[in-house]
């Protein structure tokens, strides 16, 4: 059987930087030269053929970023297409992209569609206009419905995202959101509490969180709410109606190999030596110039031990609803913990899988910090 993996393209560039985001995101000062980029981005993928071009097939390829709806569905085109012709891909491979509804159009969509795209995310972030500028969005309620509206139209696959556990928010006000978030949804919903990370503009205003018990509250009314609409809560932050699940997400949340390219992307790909961890250069001036000197822009390389391999997949397998295997990952574990964990209800065991139960989903951090500890 042939090994299957996924791409993941990281575009740096957004037209704004919002309040929340600590992501690798950029607003360029100069125009982005993207025939350089795309160039770049290429040759990237022709490194890693190297070690990759050994039977395994191509099943998702994900455009991320950054805003890679800004990029040009020509540039789009040629990177899918260097894609598949570099690596043998599966008929039905999903290809994703992020999008901004500010960077959008119904011509836009079209293309982006004939050059292969099929699955498209949605930033929409918030249904409040208060609360979209609050996260220093660009595009009102409005917009955001009409760019949902056309995509509907274009792409058989659609998700976008929600922020929720803003300050001051209340479970009224999210459950009439979330309603609406729901009617409009097209079999996929990224439902995410805020987080205030260091560097952002949230966290230097001092922005206060929401408090814990509000914060449990309202994911458990998510969890309701969603299940009740017939959505399977398959991650911890991600709900899809059966056949709408993200593959490529969901592939690497299991474990699967996958190559990055792109500033500040990076990859896990296995081979007889065990699953290299490879991180690329984060600056997108810096990784631009690596690229064009090297033929790449590897920061970073290093062959993971069973243990950190083993750790890495627990802490992604335990945000999924299936859970993992307990016989897989025992040995791996703090067993003590687990028993007490299973104890207390954060975690349980069913047909041979470990999962997280919906107290131990609230606070999953700590219960990865026992069982691993």
């Amino acid at each position: 059987m042939k090994k299957k993996f996924s791409l993941y393209i990281h575009w740096p560039f957004c037209k704004a930087k919002c309040s929340y985001c600590d992501y690798n995101s950029h607003v360029s000062s100069r125009p982005v030269d993207e025939t350089k980029w795309q160039n770049a981005l290429i040759s990237e993928m022709k490194y890693f053929a190297r070690e990759t071009m050994d039977g395994r097939t191509l099943k998702s390829i994900f455009f991320g970023g950054g805003t890679p709806s800004i990029m040009s569905p020509e540039i789009t085109s040629a990177l899918v297409n260097a894609a598949t012709s570099i690596w043998p891909s599966s008929e039905d491979m999903e290809i994703s992209l992020e999008a901004n509804p500010t960077s959008i159009d119904k011509k836009k969509f079209k293309s982006f569609s004939s050059a292969g795209i099929n699955r498209l995310s949605l930033g929409i972030q918030s249904l409040s206009d208060d609360t979209l500028k609050f996260l220093g969005r660009e595009h009102s309620a409005r917009e955001a419905m009409q760019v949902l509206e056309l995509a509907r139209e274009i792409f058989e696959k659609i998700s976008f995202d929600i922020i929720y556990s803003l300050p001051r928010q209340t479970t009224k006000n999210w459950t009439l959101e979330l309603r609406q978030a729901i009617e409009l949804a097209g079999g996929h919903l990224s439902l995410y509490q805020l987080s205030i990370e260091k560097g952002t503009d949230l966290y230097k205003k001092e922005v206060t969180k929401l408090d814990q018990e509000t914060s449990a509250h309202l994911y458990e009314t998510t969890c309701e709410l969603t299940s009740l609409a017939g959505y399977d809560h398959y991650e911890i932050s991600n709900f899809a109606q059966t056949g709408n699940e993200c593959i490529h997400n969901l592939s690497i949340w299991r474990g699967g190999d996958y190559v990055g390219i792109g500033p500040g992307a990076h990859g896990r790909i296995t081979n007889d030596k065990g699953t290299h961890a490879i991180y690329q250069i984060y600056k997108p001036d810096r990784w631009l110039e690596q690229v064009k000197n090297t033929g790449h822009a590897t920061a970073k390389r290093v062959i993971l031990s069973k243990n950190e391999r083993a750790e890495e997949m627990i802490m992604t397998g335990l945000r999924l609803n299936e859970g993992i295997k307990e016989q897989k990952f025992i040995n791996f574990l703090n067993v003590p913990a687990l028993t007490r964990l299973k104890k207390h209800e954060y975690l349980k065991t069913k047909n041979g899988f470990i999962k997280t139960t919906k107290k131990g989903q609230l606070c999953l951090n700590s219960v990865l910090y026992e069982l691993l500890g």
